[in-house]
This record gives C-alpha cells, structure tokens and sequence, in this order.
C-alpha cells in the first residue's frame, strides 16, 4: 500500500491517506484521474478518518531488503458510510506494531476493526538497490480498533 500517493500535508505535517472521489459519488483508492465507471474525479477522501474491516491477511516470512521479517499484510475495506452505495474501497498494507512490544506486530483477523496509522518508514531506505533520495518510504498501516 501505502507510500503516500499525494505527497500533501494537513497542517499537521502528517500526509493524508488520499483516495478520489468522482462524480457518480463513487470512491477509488488508490486515487486516478478518472473513476471506474469512466467518471471525472472531483474530489478527495482521507482515509484516515475512516475504519476499515480485514478482508483477508498474510504473514511473509521471505521479505524484500529492507522490510521487516515476519512481515503481516492485510487487505482492508473501508467503511465508506451509510449512504455509499460505490464498489468497495479497498488498500493492501502492512499490519502496525505494537508500542514499545520490540518490533511485535499486532494481530489480524478476517474481520477485524482496524484504523490506518501513519508510519514514517515502511522499510529501510539504505537497503536495496536504489537510492534512497530516489522514492518516498513513508505511508499507513493498520491496527486494530479497540472496543
């Protein structure tokens, strides 16, 4: 998922998890000119407002340079609102770790409640083949939404 697609800031300083909303009142993500039904995009969503539920989740074992090893992945849908009657919105990220737990990762289920969370890396920069200066590391994960 999640290198930040928009490369804007809140005021915050914190990226905005940025889907597009189109004409027909549908929502993609990630964001494109024009909609899945071929409808001119008029807007933006933050997906940081939004809860999401796991679709389905892995955990990979063998991860690129860089990415943390084991590394927990899910697809999440988003919960658009009542009245949202567009496909789904869906991402693909990794799973948050736990405060101050050494790197562990929190569990998923299918199912789950979770919220993205800004991470300021997603992966190590100096590890593979490109420069770092090259490409943003940033983005979101998940973790669960407590009851």
């Amino acid at each position: 998922m999640s290198d930040n697609d928009s490369g804007e800031t809140e005021q915050g300083g914190e990226p905005t998890f940025e889907a597009a909303e189109y004409v027909d009142e549908t929502v993609s993500y990630p964001p494109h000119t024009v909609g899945p039904s071929g409808a001119e995009r008029v807007g933006t969503v933050d997906l940081r407002e939004r809860e999401g539920r796991v679709v389905t989740w892995t955990t990979s074992t063998a991860t690129p340079p860089g990415v943390r090893e084991p590394n927990t992945l899910a697809i999440v849908e988003f919960d658009m609102g009542e009245g949202y009657d567009g496909p789904p919105v869906r991402a693909l990220g990794q799973v948050a770790e736990r405060d101050g737990a050494d790197d562990e990762q929190y569990g998923v289920g299918i199912g789950d409640r979770v919220e993205p969370v800004y991470a300021d890396e997603l992966r190590e920069p100096g590890a593979g083949i490109r420069e770092p200066e090259s490409q943003d590391w940033d983005g979101f994960r998940f973790r669960p939404v407590e009851e």
